[in-house]
């Protein structure tokens, strides 16, 4: 059964990042901002700071107890050919603006492949930093530091097609995204693949003709999960070794450098076993032993909004898959 009312009270309670983290992101993102801006020597190479990763593409959600959430931005810088021997120097150039200004050179900060790092009090937030620059060719590229390399990117490009997928999934892929990630990242599972890998690779299983075939495809969230989460389980399965994934933007670059064969392969393993259990939850048709069943996937925070009283059992059947509330899974033509 699909328990459409659980889900949603499920993403609202238990998966989605709180309105106030989301807004303590922007103001510190806008606060670091300001402080690279101001500074006489950095405050002339930058031109405008883009968010980046999750958080522009609604995908993030709330951490884990203990743990920080992540924020991404990039800050775009004007290209210096004399750098271009040594192209650490632009991330060099940001962290040493943030190592001598306060509060920031009393907090954790340093230097990884692609970013400049802050790490907020308490372990509550986590900040990357990555320098891009839009080279004279047009081509926009962040620095690679351990190989002293350009790298394409198209941040804008990637927002756009997931805003362009999740279209086409009714607007339950970002939604599916981030009940994936909260499996990844509070149920343990499939740890190891980052989250560009995890929103390409499903993003990529959302395809028009599925519609044609089956107007209801994507019609709810449980049956937008059901189905791209089975469409991906069957690509895995045809791809033993770790397959090339590429940048849907276009640009060229590809992701595989996030994964190894034996991350990808536990990856693969863990997705086959998650469609079993989606399924399994999806296809049962007694109201309480469905409920456990998804229970048992994502936790005791998948439960009825505590505003349905002793109607909201009923309520949820006749959201659950038509007028028999009982789940019927429909898959012609999936071929993942």
């Amino acid at each position: 059964m699909k328990h459409t009312d659980y889900f949603k009270n499920f993403l609202e309670n238990t998966v989605n990042m709180s309105q106030s983290n989301l807004d303590l992101l922007s103001q510190r993102v806008d606060t670091v901002y300001g402080v690279l801006k101001a500074d006489d020597d950095l405050g002339p190479l930058i031109k405008k700071k883009i968010p980046q990763g999750s958080w522009p593409q609604k995908t993030i959600i709330r951490p884990q107890n203990g743990k920080p959430f992540d924020g991404d931005f990039m800050v775009q810088m004007v290209e210096n050919p004399d750098w271009d021997d040594d192209k650490k120097k632009y991330g060099a150039a940001i962290f040493r603006v943030l190592h001598n200004t306060s509060p920031y050179k009393d907090m954790p900060h340093g230097r990884k492949c692609r970013c400049v790092y802050l790490k907020y009090a308490n372990n509550a937030m986590h900040l990357d930093i990555v320098p891009f620059v839009i080279r004279a060719d047009g081509t926009q590229c962040i620095i690679n530091r351990d190989d002293n390399e350009w790298e394409r990117t198209d941040t804008g490009g990637f927002t756009a097609w997931m805003k362009s997928q999740d279209a086409i999934a009714n607007k339950h892929l970002r939604e599916v995204i981030r009940i994936m990630k909260f499996l990844r990242d509070h149920k343990n599972s499939f740890t190891g693949t980052r989250s560009i890998l995890l929103t390409t690779v499903l993003g990529e299983k959302v395809k028009e003709w599925h519609k044609i075939v089956d107007p209801g495809y994507y019609a709810d969230l449980p049956t937008a999960l059901l189905h791209i989460v089975s469409d991906l389980d069957d690509w895995l399965q045809l791809n033993p070794t770790k397959p090339m994934i590429l940048d849907p933007a276009g640009t060229g670059t590809s992701f595989d450098h996030r994964w190894t064969q034996e991350t990808y392969a536990y990856f693969r393993d863990r997705i086959h076993a998650h469609a079993a259990e989606i399924k399994a939850a999806y296809d049962e048709t007694d109201f309480d032993k469905s409920v456990k069943k998804w229970q048992a996937l994502f936790g005791d925070g998948f439960a009825a909004p505590k505003t349905a009283g002793a109607a909201g059992k009923y309520s949820a059947l006749g959201t659950g898959a038509g007028s028999a509330g009982a789940a019927t899974v429909s898959l012609p033509g999936r071929a993942g």
